[in-house]
């Protein structure tokens, strides 16, 4: 039986990005969405590369966050665990990012392109999310989730959607 973490805890409060993994219906959806503004800000006000750089860093920030949180409330992929939507969503913004800055159907696209893939879990992401233990299982499946997202995202921009 799982139990309900101290939301005080930095660890928590990252894992449910500031609580948006708290929000019902479909609190994977929330997180993926609550994960956009602070992409787009640090994109126009930083630029590609400091986007690039806030992403590898909040990156096994993420992966400690999950753990913690799972020690925390005795479970293994808590629905209110959202930083790993958070992190698949980055990477799926990555081409937006690069190649067309706030290129607002472009974002659009990799939030839905990301969504279907981690909700769907096509090969090989169901792979990570069945068989991969703990915070790396959790964390995993959504990487590849954004990556696949990002290489459609890619094709639709030099196909000359968005």
């Amino acid at each position: 039986m799982s139990k309900r973490p101290n939301l005080k805890s930095p660890a928590i409060l990252l894992a449910t990005w500031f609580g948006s993994g708290l929000i019902k219906p479909a609190p994977g959806t929330w997180g993926s969405l609550a994960a956009i503004p602070p992409a787009i800000a640090i994109m126009h006000f930083a630029g590609f590369w400091p986007f690039v750089i806030a992403l590898i860093i909040l990156t096994p920030i993420a992966f400690w966050a999950t753990a913690s949180y799972e020690k925390a409330s005795n479970s293994h992929d808590a629905k209110e665990i959202v930083i790993d939507e958070v992190i698949g969503q980055w990477i799926a913004l990555l081409p937006v990012f690069y190649l067309s800055a706030l290129n607002w159907p472009l974002i659009v696209l990799a939030f839905v392109l990301f969504r279907i893939f981690d909700i769907l879990k096509p090969w090989p992401i169901c792979h990570f999310d069945r068989n991969v233990k703990g915070a790396n299982g959790v964390m995993l499946d959504d990487i590849v989730a954004g990556i696949f997202a990002s290489i459609i995202v890619t094709g639709a921009f030099y196909a000359g959607i968005g």
